[in-house]
């Protein structure tokens, strides 16, 4: 899987992905990270990439030419085809992001290009007509569209066949299609600060222990 971020800040990605299950996905060839800067597409001398909004308002928009040149670059300069690509943008209007969109995008596309707002947003036709959609991940307001951009890598890399050590993990955890929320987990010690790992877990009856397991995710779930 390709993804590439369009951002005015690409040195702010590189901490998180540089790291752990990404970094390692990265490593074995199972992804590819890549970053491209609007302002490096501006043609004005200040590289401007933001103006005042029409109409007046608080704040600054981005500009549509820079994004509109940077994407279209990045489509043209791939292998990808077009339909095994999808653009996205971060936007408060955007769709609530689910496992379910993972998935999606694991099954049917090898590329993502993340288009990472800033300021008051983008020009509505960049939205409009650059784009394949638009996202959110919750009803609150972040300085630009870089910590969803990796929120969404990293939900969907996590999905890719090879990157979790345990592909069990994947489809036993919170938020599968199966709809319920994942179990409580324990783990060494069996007793610590006098709190005792729950008695099935350690009888070793796999039949009363998925039991146990499928009664406390229902109950997380209905809570």
């Amino acid at each position: 899987m390709f993804f590439d971020f369009v951002s005015l800040f690409p040195e702010s990605f590189a901490s998180y992905l540089g790291v752990s299950m990404l970094n390692r996905a990265k490593e074995d060839g199972l992804v590819s990270f890549s970053f491209a800067n609007p302002r490096d597409y501006t043609t004005d001398r200040h590289r401007t990439v933001d103006d005042t909004p029409y109409g007046g308002g608080a704040g600054m928009v981005m500009k549509p030419e820079p994004l509109f040149a940077c994407v279209e670059d990045l489509l043209g300069a791939s292998d990808v085809p077009r339909e095994r690509t999808r653009v996205i943008l971060f936007s408060a209007k955007g769709n609530r992001f689910t496992q379910k969109d993972a998935r999606r995008f694991v099954a049917e596309y090898d590329r993502i290009i993340f288009v990472c707002g800033r300021y008051e947003g983008v020009d509505e036709r960049v939205a409009e007509h650059l784009v394949d959609e638009e996202l959110s991940i919750g009803e609150y307001v972040l300085t630009g569209g870089e910590l969803p951009a990796m929120v969404v890598a990293d939900a969907v890399t996590r999905l890719i066949p090879g990157v979790l050590g345990n592909a069990e993990s994947a489809e036993t955890e919170s938020h599968t299609e199966s709809g319920v929320l994942e179990h409580p987990q324990y783990t060494k010690p069996e007793e610590f600060r006098g709190w005792k790992v729950p008695e099935t877990l350690l009888s070793g009856h796999h039949g009363e222990i998925a039991k146990w397991r499928a009664a406390m995710s229902k109950k997380t779930t209905d809570e």
